[in-house]
């Protein structure tokens, strides 16, 4: 079991670049990794976001926690520039949410007195951001508690690693408010849980617990509550220390593999097994394995638990 968060060594923890005091949030402490963080205003993020890097794993946090992370505007276009651009040490991100929630998903005020066309807009750019978040050179841990609802689950499907605590719940109410998802939920979250699934929740509010939603494929991880980012951290310390060709290679051949034809996939299989073994830094660790030098896999002790 992760430790708790305020047990987690933040030393290693720091500011990608120091910009205004956010007010702290009411109801859930930003103690241990974040302690010594302020929030931080970098490479062009709004107020809604903030970064800090821990060693090779860099934290973006939806930092919104009065209007319950509501994304609106300019938390995408940040989320855009954020993941089209991250600091070049970056190996491994957390995507995490101040307050109680993750997110409660579309500032509603954002899509009042739309045309249809200023529609048609809005929805692509969010399709530009979480696109940016899928095929993220690096890969992306998300870390879901309280509300992850609408365009709030649309973002947690682009990313590749999902840690729920137990409080998390999932719902898609635009069917009850007379819209449709916009973020690219339509085509993101049929892949995790099925079409039939989702058409259910859309039509009639259905909303999924955290217990359910592990086994849905919500989520790949389920801890207590206080304990998302501490397991986050350990996952993305561990991925950290892989190869950065094979992350690469993992987390953009993968997808598109799963979604192209047999013939397609086999063939970018050779080439990502040929890219990666040929790279040197995995000839090093394959060596190293041949002289009983490389760490070896250890038997099941409860980590192929969620």
């Amino acid at each position: 079991m992760s430790p708790p968060i305020d047990q987690i060594d933040d030393s290693h923890t720091r500011p990608l670049r120091t910009g205004r005091d956010a007010p702290e949030s009411s109801g859930r402490s930003r103690s241990g990794v974040l302690a010594n963080s302020e929030s931080l205003v970098g490479q062009g993020l709004p107020n809604s976001l903030s970064a800090s890097q821990r060693g090779p794993v860099t934290l973006l946090r939806l930092s919104r926690p009065a209007k319950r992370n509501a994304l609106d505007d300019a938390t995408i276009a940040g989320i855009e520039s954020f993941f089209g651009n991250p600091p070049q040490q970056t190996r491994a991100v957390i995507l995490h949410g101040e307050g109680k929630h993750f997110s409660a998903g579309v500032d509603l005020s954002a899509l009042a007195d739309n045309g249809a066309l200023a529609g048609i807009r809005f929805s692509r750019s969010w399709h530009r951001a979480f696109d940016r978040v899928e095929n993220s050179d690096v890969p992306v841990v998300a870390v879901l508690h309280g509300a992850v609802i609408g365009g709030g689950l649309e973002l947690a499907a682009a990313t590749h690693i999902r840690v729920a605590e137990r409080s998390a719940y999932y719902a898609l109410p635009e069917g009850t408010r007379g819209i449709f998802v916009g973020g690219g939920g339509a085509v993101r979250i049929p892949r995790l849980i099925g079409t039939s699934r989702m058409i259910d929740m859309m039509l009639t509010g259905r909303t999924y617990s955290a217990e359910a939603g592990v086994s849905l494929g919500f989520s790949q991880y389920l801890v207590e509550d206080g304990q998302g980012l501490a397991k986050a951290i350990e996952l993305a310390e561990r991925i950290a220390t892989n190869t950065m060709l094979s992350n690469f290679a993992m987390v953009q051949a993968l997808p598109r593999i799963a979604r192209a034809g047999s013939d397609g996939g086999f063939l970018m299989e050779s080439l990502m097994a040929s890219l990666t073994v040929g790279d040197e830094e995995a000839r090093t660790r394959i060596n190293a394995f041949l002289e009983k030098r490389g760490p070896k896999i250890a038997g099941l002790s409860g980590e192929g638990k969620p």
